[in-house]
């Protein structure tokens, strides 16, 4: 066996760290699945501040994505990640300690901020340590299985700590966990490589960041409550966005290249970010709501299915590595279009039936959603400069979870409307509708991936050199 080299140990650290550092923030994501009941009973929540409950941390990280993913190329990934996960901490503590809903909201917010810097960093240091080629590919597939393990281990974690103690433990219990993964990850990733300073594009982050927390906002409140808030934010948040990319057409040190656009490879990654939120992400978090109330279950049944699969994604993402030359956008279309028929199987579901019968579905749903994960890991990074890999990973990060917030408010309307309200026969109505529609927006967003794809290797067939690992 060959010797290990300082730069093999490097690399070794460096993505158990960015990996650990993933799946401490994907669990957190997934927190209120297993807790939202209880904290909105003992915070005597209404509707209203429920779905804030359960959607505060989406709109911190969505709109700081970005603006994180510039923060580590300019600053440095090591230090951006570490100040992630020391916010991902101190808002774990403020929700663990929350006398009342603001205080909670507010720390889900801070920690979706902080998760936001922990995910642009970590996989802009992967991009920093792992050369483009094989090495990156396989990397990425590894951070792609971290997104899926944490969302697994996540909701058990959650499940098993809150059925002992209570809900606020999981919260404290983040705290310490975060602190200690900040600590290990000071001494263990690489330092800033030197590179030219850009000035900040102030107003572009402020932009950016209004628009994007208006938009959610206003999806938050659409789902929640009844009045034009919900429609003013989300006018607002649209015009904030216009006027952002005016800001970055005319900055000359803008947040995001909107040139990078023009790449058929950056286009595709961020359309399969964004699909792979809205549409996968989306149905998921619905999931164990549909086998509580459509089918009965508990909330421990339900759990374990989201486990089984993540656990499905995982592997599919790690068995991922062995095949680095595989063309990224086309994984990711295939990955799409996978996932899309694992969904549709999911519809169908009759009154009093087994939770197992959703496991077929559940395996296909988990393979595409794992290649995916994979992909993503690898097409965010492949389309950018090396020193601008946090923009990539930024940009592609903040697609995917503005897409999460869109599929998850319309699987949750879509749902609602199909069929008589209360009922379990109205549950498995509403989530047929829902996992159809997504199956379909999965399957058509994959061809029209691979199809444009295709399109811009005849168009430039000069420009394929080799495998594109990275």
């Amino acid at each position: 066996m060959p010797e290990q080299t300082d730069v093999d140990r490097t690399r070794r650290r460096t993505l158990a760290t960015a990996a650990g550092s993933t799946l401490l923030v994907l669990a957190v994501f997934v927190t209120p699945l297993g807790t939202g009941v209880r904290t909105a009973t003992d915070f005597g929540a209404g509707p209203g501040a429920q779905a804030w409950l359960l959607s505060s941390i989406s709109v911190g990280l969505a709109a700081a994505l970005l603006t994180a993913g510039v923060l580590a190329d300019d600053v440095g990934r090591r230090r951006v990640l570490v100040a992630g996960l020391a916010l991902v901490a101190a808002g774990a503590a403020v929700a663990g300690l929350a006398g009342g809903t603001v205080p909670f909201v507010v720390g889900r917010l801070v920690q979706g901020v902080g998760g936001a810097a922990v995910l642009a960093g970590a996989l802009g240091v992967i991009g920093q340590v792992f050369p483009p080629g094989p090495d990156r590919a396989r990397a990425a597939a590894v951070w792609g299985a971290s997104v899926g393990a944490g969302t697994g281990f996540g909701g058990v974690a959650t499940v098993l700590l809150d059925h002992g103690t209570q809900w606020r433990v999981t919260y404290l219990v983040t705290a310490v966990v975060g602190t200690g993964v900040a600590l290990v990850a000071h001494r263990t990733l690489p330092g800033a490589v030197p590179a030219p300073r850009r000035r900040p594009d102030v107003a572009g982050a402020v932009l950016l960041a209004a628009g994007l927390s208006a938009l959610l906002a206003g999806l938050v409140q659409s789902r929640s409550a009844s009045g034009p808030a919900g429609v003013v934010l989300l006018v607002g948040g649209a015009l904030l966005l216009v006027a952002f990319a005016v800001t970055e057409r005319r900055s000359p040190a803008p947040m995001i290249d909107l040139a990078l656009f023009a790449a058929p490879g950056f286009r595709a990654a961020t359309l399969g970010a964004l699909l792979t939120g809205g549409a996968m992400v989306g149905l998921a978090s619905y999931l164990p709501s549909m086998v509580q109330r459509g089918l009965g279950a508990s909330l421990l049944a339900a759990t374990l299915l989201v486990l089984f699969w993540s656990a499905v994604s995982t592997a599919t993402s790690v068995a991922l590595r062995w095949l680095p030359g595989v063309d990224g956008r086309l994984l990711l279309a295939g990955a799409l279009v996978v996932a899309g028929l694992g969904m549709a199987a999911l519809a169908a579901v009759g009154t009093g039936s087994s939770p197992a019968v959703l496991l077929p579905g559940l395996l296909v749903y988990g393979i595409g959603y794992g290649a995916a994960n994979a992909a993503l890991g690898r097409e965010a990074v492949a389309h950018v400069p090396a020193e601008r890999a946090g923009m990539g990973s930024g940009a592609n990060n903040t697609a995917r979870y503005v897409g999460a917030a869109l599929g998850t408010t319309a699987v949750v309307l879509v749902a609602s409307a199909a069929g008589p309200a209360g009922t379990a026969a109205g549950q498995l109505a509403g989530w047929d509708h829902a996992a159809l529609g997504a199956a379909a927006v999965a399957v058509l967003g994959g061809l029209g991936i691979a199809l444009t794809g295709r399109r811009a290797r005849r168009a430039a067939p000069t420009l394929v050199s080799g495998p594109r690992g990275g």
